[in-house]
């Protein structure tokens, strides 16, 4: 599947939550909203991320990193291989173990603010 089209303001048009807490989930949501995107997807675990990208594939994406019992690397592999932008946020700051495939990836701390979330969607590179 082709990813979805931005709307011509260089941010995403649909955008992926992983996060396995509802209120920071809804509060991504709100803010991303709030930013213009057209449309926000929020599951909270890797089957139903893996599962969502299947069947619409997004502009970008927000991974936490520890989810209930598991990560979300399983869902970068994926994003990277299509070749979607993402950002892994993360509670641990430097004590996230991140594989040594990703450590390059940005990176949002939780909390987060509006800035640093709104500068990450502009991490995204439009073809």
């Amino acid at each position: 599947m082709a990813p979805a089209r931005s709307d011509g303001s260089g941010r995403p048009a649909d955008v992926l939550i992983v996060e396995d807490d509802p209120i920071i989930a809804i509060d991504f949501e709100d803010r991303l909203v709030g930013f213009g995107v057209t449309s926000v997807r929020t599951v909270g675990s890797v089957a139903q991320a893996l599962d969502a990208i299947a069947k619409q594939t997004p502009d970008f994406a927000l991974l936490d990193v520890e989810l209930i019992r598991e990560t979300s690397f399983a869902v970068a592999e994926r994003l990277a291989a299509l070749k979607i932008p993402f950002v892994f946020v993360t509670g641990y700051g430097a004590e996230a173990r991140i594989p040594p495939e990703f450590v390059s990836q940005p990176r949002l701390q939780k909390p987060c603010s509006s800035d640093a979330l709104e500068a990450a969607l502009g991490l995204q590179t439009l073809d």
